[in-house]
């Protein structure tokens, strides 16, 4: 699925054994794109997007749980695309047991080549985010935030009146509700929010109908 968002594309991939939404982001006649959460399958990832004539140029992660990390090392292996993450979310990253990928059978790490700040503005494929930190989720949480476009990639913090759950490591639901109240609903209420998991959504409705922040 491809979704056109103003000058910008978005294009999802659902993988993995949780189908993990995965994005791709790109700039309308251009083939470089900003990916999000390869959840699995790197390889799979590359070729199709070879197919359409994509070229993979930066990988983000909003957080490090196995379930949007298994296809990072292969797909940063297939395209040469440097992986970034917020700088908290490090212990997730780089530990097979908090991320939980030890405890279903299938243990996985990343090392980021870059680690990221709150705040902090990245430009890849001349398309340009900026990292919000939304702990809670897990203590690295973060979503990144397309401005111009109003687009915001919400990882597992925001969900479609719903948030991500808090009872695995570094979690804390007091944390995910601060974050969304005063990180996510300050922004425009147009704002488009698409989620790791589940449908899109945007922040007015969030804001009216997410019973788990009011």
């Amino acid at each position: 699925m491809v979704i056109t968002m103003g000058e910008l594309k978005i294009g999802r991939l659902m993988l993995g054994i949780c189908q993990t939404n995965c994005y791709f982001v790109y700039k309308e006649g251009t083939k470089d794109v900003i990916f999000f959460d390869p959840a699995d399958k790197g390889d799979y990832i590359y070729e199709t997007l070879k197919e359409k004539g994509l070229q993979v140029k930066g990988i983000l992660l909003t957080h490090g749980h196995f379930d949007h990390i298994w296809g990072t090392n292969k797909l940063r292996e297939l395209s040469g695309a440097p992986i970034y993450a917020y700088e908290e979310e490090k212990n997730l990253c780089e530990d097979a047991v908090t991320n939980v990928s030890d405890q279903v059978g299938r243990p996985y790490t990343v090392i980021p080549d870059r680690y990221l700040k709150d705040g902090e503005e990245i430009t890849i494929a001349d398309i340009t985010c900026r990292l919000i930190a939304t702990p809670g989720h897990t203590a690295g949480s973060c979503c990144y935030y397309f401005e111009e476009d109003g687009i915001l990639i919400a990882g597992d913090t925001l969900f479609m009146e719903s948030v991500g759950r808090t009872d695995l490591a570094t979690g804390s639901m007091s944390a995910l509700a601060r974050s969304v109240k005063e990180r996510l609903f300050v922004l425009p209420d147009e704002t488009k929010v698409y989620p790791g998991h589940g449908d899109f959504t945007t922040i007015g409705h969030e804001k009216k109908y997410n019973p788990f922040v009011q």
